[in-house]
């Protein structure tokens, strides 16, 4: 099953509305979404599979069949997403241009496969690539251990500091900060040097096959 990562459009946010309101207690309107990917358009992504049966049919008809807000058009299902923004607080004290991640969930049954990581991946990229920000900000739940070993341990993200019921039923929340360079954040950078070689991938995998045959 192949699963694509890719920048968020317009007809994606029914689909990411869906994600969030399925796997996270913070949820946002329509509106706010559509903020975010009108005000930085290349700082969201999602991650999608692909039903070859739907493949066919457009987005009305994949939903009647479907009656599922994740089909985002021609058998496309949104599986996972990353809602990305620059700072734009006009009263904030650091003027240093900075991105915040709004939000980050994955559907259930495609945890487990590395989609929260190369979202964050993908955003931390654009935001330090297309909008120049120098670092980026988020907040986490104080109980998401899965969260926070993403975050702290993964993406080496720091924990400045616990910030007192700041969900609305009360949780503490820690905010986390990350340095962006822009060097240490292309692909080949967290593949241990090694950039993905299809081709050679390909090749051995048919060697292995024949190798099995014999045997």
């Amino acid at each position: 099953m192949a699963i694509t990562i890719r920048q968020a459009t317009i007809e994606d946010l029914e689909g990411m509305q869906n994600a969030n309101l399925t796997n996270l207690p913070e949820n946002y309107t329509m509106k706010y979404y559509l903020y975010h990917l009108l005000s930085w358009p290349q700082a969201s992504f999602v991650a999608t599979t692909t039903d070859p049966e739907l493949s066919h049919q457009d987005k009305p008809s994949i939903h009647y069949v479907k009656q599922d807000m994740q089909y985002t058009g021609r058998g496309e299902k949104i599986v996972g997403y990353v809602l990305g923004k620059m700072d734009d607080d006009p009263d904030a004290e650091d003027k240093t241009p900075h991105g915040h991640v709004t939000s980050l969930s994955v559907m259930r049954t495609y945890r487990r496969m590395g989609l929260a990581d190369k979202l964050m991946r993908q955003c931390l990229y654009s935001l330090c690539e297309t909008y120049q920000a120098k670092y980026v900000s988020l907040h986490v739940r104080k109980s998401n251990r899965a969260a926070l070993h993403l975050y702290r341990d993964t993406l080496k993200f720091e924990v400045l500091s616990i910030e007192k019921s700041y969900y609305q039923d009360k949780e503490d929340a820690y905010y986390m900060k990350k340095d962006l360079v822009l060097s240490e954040l292309v692909p080949s950078s967290f593949q241990g040097g090694i950039e993905d070689n299809l081709e050679d991938d390909l090749l051995e995998s048919i060697l292995e096959e024949g190798v099995d045959k014999l045997n």
